[in-house]
């Protein structure tokens, strides 16, 4: 099984911070040996990038999509957080992130995020979502 993003990201603004998908997001992942698809309402905030100028001049706004699936698989546990951190670490590695900006950003929530992942049942939000 190939690990690769099956549809695009997209996403409306929520006028918290938070973003809101507008369709689902599939990924396909070699590490789950599975199809995720995060559904559309599905609410998240990308990477959660401390607001440190110079940290978030190098690692905010990088990787979307990947933080998409890494915040579903927080808030739904669906894997154990070491899992979901090494498919943050696939999803960027397919998507050619600089070795610099998926080292860094994978430290990060390996490092800090296990509060996050935690509290992420608790997080897990899904919005009524109209296409119109």
């Amino acid at each position: 099984m190939k690990s690769e993003f099956l549809s695009e990201l997209v996403a409306n603004s929520l006028d918290d911070g938070r973003w809101m998908l507008k369709e689902p997001l599939k990924y396909q992942s070699e590490i789950l040996n599975a199809v995720l698809e995060v559904p559309n309402g599905f609410v998240t905030d990308f990477a959660s990038v401390p607001r440190v100028p110079v940290v978030y001049t190098f690692f905010g706004d990088r990787a979307h999509r990947e933080s998409v699936i890494h915040d579903y698989i927080y808030q739904t546990h669906i894997a154990t957080k070491e899992v979901a951190d090494k498919v943050f670490m696939e999803a960027m590695e397919i998507r050619k992130k600089p070795l610099w900006v998926r080292w860094g950003m994978y430290l990060g929530v390996k490092i800090g995020g296990r509060s996050s992942y935690n509290s992420g049942l608790s997080r897990f939000t899904v919005l009524n979502n109209d296409k119109k």
